[in-house]
């Protein structure tokens, strides 16, 4: 079973002390999480892949990827959920010093566990766990950046077409193949996952405000409030 010790749902950019035990957890989210393991050993299947989190350990599951979480001996991560983007880099990549990082999570977590006391720290942690990681992307010489937000504002204003990798691609003034890859490298998933995500995120919000599922629905363009209930039930949501 899965009992944070801080919070009992951590908002994106957000670091908390988490226990683990023998109960099965699945579920998924808009965010990148990243787990660092502090004792025991956390079992993960992620999209499918197995993989683990041991003390020194450390994981990134991306925005969207369904994963199935238990630790038989129980054991205890420090996680971070956060929107940073950054964070795409170092999907699939261990950290260049595993043992700093694991250092840093340590005294985060004691951080976590005195939050009033520990503000400073916790307000920072998220900026010194990637710093850890140094996940930054090399410069490529790419000329021509990327506005994700205006992107993502474009998209939400078009729910009611059937938008596809073609047309963010022109958007951004890229080709759709170069589009797609610098998507993959810079937002950590393809292009329709980041278009999926952007929409189920809108309609979440939407009934987070309080907006009927027919019309909410309506508005972020599923086909059917049943549609897009099942969406938010996989993804976690209410």
């Amino acid at each position: 079973m899965q009992t944070p010790a801080t919070r009992p749902h951590a908002e994106p950019s957000s670091l908390s002390l988490r226990d683990y035990g023998a109960s099965r957890g699945s579920h998924a989210h808009d965010h990148f999480q990243v787990l660092v393991g502090l004792s025991g050993v956390l079992e993960l299947e992620v999209e499918g892949r197995g993989a683990r989190v041991g003390a020194g350990e450390s994981h990134v599951v991306v925005p969207g990827d369904r994963h199935d979480f238990e630790s038989r001996s129980g054991s205890q991560c420090l996680i971070l959920d956060t929107r940073q983007p950054q964070w795409a880099h170092c999907a699939g990549r261990p950290p260049v010093d595993a043992s700093r990082l694991h250092a840093l999570a340590k005294y985060l977590a004691q951080c976590a566990q005195h939050p009033q006391a520990s503000a400073l720290a916790l307000q920072h942690g998220p900026a010194l766990l990637l710093e850890a990681w140094r996940a930054a992307a090399p410069a490529d010489g790419r000329s021509r950046a990327i506005d994700w937000t205006a992107l993502a504002t474009w998209a939400r204003a078009r729910w009611h077409e059937p938008l596809g990798v073609a047309d963010l691609a022109r958007v951004a003034c890229l080709s759709p193949g170069h589009f797609a890859q610098r998507c993959r490298d810079e937002q950590g998933v393809s292009a329709m996952h980041w278009l999926r995500t952007l929409r189920l995120a809108h309609a979440r919000e939407l009934r987070v405000a309080g907006v009927g599922v027919a019309e909410t629905a309506r508005r972020t363009g599923y086909r059917s409030p049943s549609a897009l209930t099942a969406a938010l039930r996989r993804l976690g949501g209410r």
